[in-house]
């Protein structure tokens, strides 16, 4: 995994807006009956090849396929295991929304009235397995394609965590909960190494560990800390005979826009994070509800040859942030953990699902651009 030893790389979450013209045409994401499967995977592997150049020309080193072959960060995961089965009709409350979904019931029901009324249940039902090698092939394929020619650092693909999969999801199968996530783990496993064997960095995505947290310490600290603790554990599972340097663990709040008054405190997620064996962690802390925890840095060491990748531009608002900002941000960070030790990056994707966008498009990547700058002023203060 590269470092920041001679400048500050930049780098993203994974996600970003889809082009229309794919959403349009996408069977994967609606019903593969109805559109082209043929003409959607064409107009993908142009897709994934211009937003990687794009990528590119932007200055952003270290980049990836924007997620574009994904319905969602998450549940993408469904149609490539077995064992689980999607019942529409039998809803469950959000319980990663916690205290949220009661106490600012209006506004999520203003911006998100689907999750007040309740999800689909995710009902696993039979024995879990990696069925479909063919949809990560593709991807890495795309990805490959697309990096030819084209100057970057590195390139990563992002993969859902064992505690992120079927988040909406009740275990009718299994004998124990452990038995449960590690069946997740293991075929998760056969994603991770395929992404690992083709010489890319895998990134496991888990916004659902630190979204679980107001709900189950309503139980008790403990509870949370032990549900959590098992799913690390599994990550660890499922990354075994990948090296830590070709990691990148990403924990986040959640991309949807809602108040995040009862968010996870970073210090109660910390000794989780760190437990991943992953060589770089990726965490929000540009948006207005964690800026203030690069603090716990000062109180907790980050381990020998670990990267830490803050986000210091945000998707949560509209607003583009100032470069000056930016370095600012970057340079407070490596004064902590040391130059060398951070990536300058996002706080989570630009799109948490394939119609799903948080800014526009031209936002986007005006966000990026004052990444680069950022990074650029803030190479200057760190280097001479």
């Amino acid at each position: 995994m590269k470092r920041s030893d001679k400048r500050i790389l930049t780098t993203h979450v994974g996600s970003l807006v889809r082009p229309q013209e794919l959403i349009d045409t996408g069977p994967l994401y609606t019903d593969p009956t109805v559109k082209d499967p043929k003409k959607f995977h064409e107009l993908l592997r142009i897709c994934v090849a211009d937003v990687v150049k794009q990528q590119a020309e932007a200055g952003i080193d270290i980049v990836s396929d924007g997620e574009f072959a994904k319905p969602s960060w998450a549940n993408y995961i469904l149609d490539r295991i077995s064992g689980f089965e999607i019942r529409k009709d039998q809803k469950r409350p959000a319980v990663w929304l916690g205290r949220e979904l009661t106490d600012f019931r209006e506004t999520i029901e203003q911006d998100w009235p689907m999750i007040v009324e309740g999800v689909e249940t995710e009902a696993c039902v039979g024995p879990i397995a990696y069925t479909n090698q063919a949809a990560i092939d593709e991807v890495i394929d795309n990805m490959q394609n697309a990096l030819t020619g084209v100057k970057v650092e590195e390139a990563f693909l992002t993969a859902v965590a064992p505690a992120s999969t079927a988040y909406n999801g009740v275990n009718e199968y299994y004998k124990t909960e452990k038995d449960y996530v590690f069946a997740i783990a293991d075929a998760l496993h056969e994603e991770y190494m395929a992404i690992h064997k083709a010489g890319l960095l895998v990134q496991v995505d888990d916004a659902v560990l630190a979204n679980m947290y107001d709900a189950l310490v309503q139980e008790s600290p403990h509870r949370y800390h032990e549900w959590a603790a098992l799913r690390v554990e599994a990550t660890n599972r499922a990354l075994e005979g990948i090296p830590q340097d070709r990691v990148r663990y990403h924990i986040c709040f959640g991309s949807w826009h809602i108040p995040h008054v009862y968010d996870a405190p970073l210090e109660e997620l910390i000794s989780h994070i760190l437990g991943v064996n992953a060589g770089a962690y990726s965490i929000e802390a540009a948006n207005p509800r964690h800026e203030h925890e690069w603090r716990v840095w000062e109180k907790v060491r980050l381990p020998d040859d670990k990267i830490l990748i803050p986000g210091v531009i945000t998707h949560h608002t509209t607003t583009v942030e100032h470069p000056r900002l930016v370095a600012d941000r970057i340079v407070r960070f490596a004064k902590l953990v040391g130059r060398e030790n951070v990536i300058a990056g996002t706080d989570c994707g630009f799109a948490q699902g394939a119609g799903v966008q948080r800014v526009h498009p031209k936002v986007m990547w005006a966000k990026f651009a004052s990444l680069v700058e950022g990074a650029k002023i803030a190479t200057k203060e760190l280097w001479g």
